[in-house]
């Protein structure tokens, strides 16, 4: 597998070499001091450039890359919508199992790339000194934050309103139907609850990752291993069971919050809770 210089040094020989390439960024988890560098770790990069359509005609430049497995462009696509506005990306999964996620953007909508910019970029290369201001990478948009107290309550809400969806698809037997709710709708929730209290605790100052990913490390055992106990969802009785775990995580992380930061504690625990072992004891 090629390192991290090999890559790098093909993306920036190809830039130095065209012309059209104006000026080179990384973005991403490689430009995170606080993420721990492995051989997974995509090659977010973009290219800014002075004709978008000459580098679309001909895609023979990406074979300086190496061999592909596979490659998506996501602008170019019918069934899934276009997200970048002008730019274009070439998503490149390698023989040797590193991925490169190139963008193209016209030179011109230099100021609006940074100015949508999520915080994690860093400048590769500007050929023409076009980039006035410093740029330090930092994922400080990605931080845990104070929710105020309509955003607990509105979790609140739509954690304990959702999961009504997940109990109807139980007692239905449309088992798809509470799956769907349950992760897409419940559960989300109770991450955001967890790490809301978690930011309490240790201060608004870090980000626990994308997805949530890294919340194992702040939460006390027990807790991880119930949470990971909810993604069991096989079958009916683990479906209730892991619904049932998530209400008590929910109840947990959410009273602890109220009264950490003195909001008043909603009244739809109580009253789902009761809905919900109402139907389970008739249906389950």
């Amino acid at each position: 597998m090629r390192n991290e210089q090999e890559m790098m040094a093909l993306i920036l020989d190809l830039a130095k070499r065209d012309e059209r390439i104006r000026l080179v960024t990384l973005e991403g988890s490689r430009t995170n001091k606080h993420i721990s560098p492995d051989e997974f770790q995509d090659y977010d990069v973009s290219y800014f450039v002075t004709d978008m359509a000459s580098f679309q005609r001909d895609e023979r430049w990406l074979d300086v890359f190496g061999r592909r497995l596979m490659m998506q462009k996501p602008e170019d696509m019918e069934l899934f919508p276009p997200e970048l506005g002008s730019g274009f990306s070439y998503l490149m999964l390698f023989e040797d199992g590193n991925k490169i996620d190139l963008t193209l953007y016209p030179i011109e909508d230099l100021s609006g790339y940074f100015a949508a910019s999520d915080g994690l970029v860093e400048v590769l290369l500007d050929k023409d000194g076009r980039v006035q201001h410093e740029v330090i990478a930092s994922d400080r948009q990605y931080w845990i934050r104070k929710p105020t107290a309509r955003e607990y309550d509105d979790c609140c809400n739509e954690f304990w309103f959702v999961s009504t969806y997940v109990v109807k698809g139980l007692a239905r037997r449309e088992i798809l139907f509470a799956i769907d709710h349950l992760s897409g709708g419940a559960r989300p929730n109770l991450l955001r609850m967890m790490a809301w209290y978690i930011g309490s605790q240790r201060g608004y100052t870090f980000s626990i990752g994308k997805n949530y990913k890294f919340i194992d490390r702040v939460l006390p055992e027990e807790d991880w291993e119930a949470l990971l106990s909810t993604y069991s969802m096989h079958s009916y009785p683990a479906m209730w069971q892991s619904l049932f775990t998530c209400y008590e995580l929910f109840r947990k992380y959410s009273r602890a919050l109220a009264v950490e930061l003195s909001y008043p504690y909603p009244d739809y625990d109580a009253a789902i809770t009761k809905y919900t072992e109402k139907i389970y004891r008739s249906y389950a």
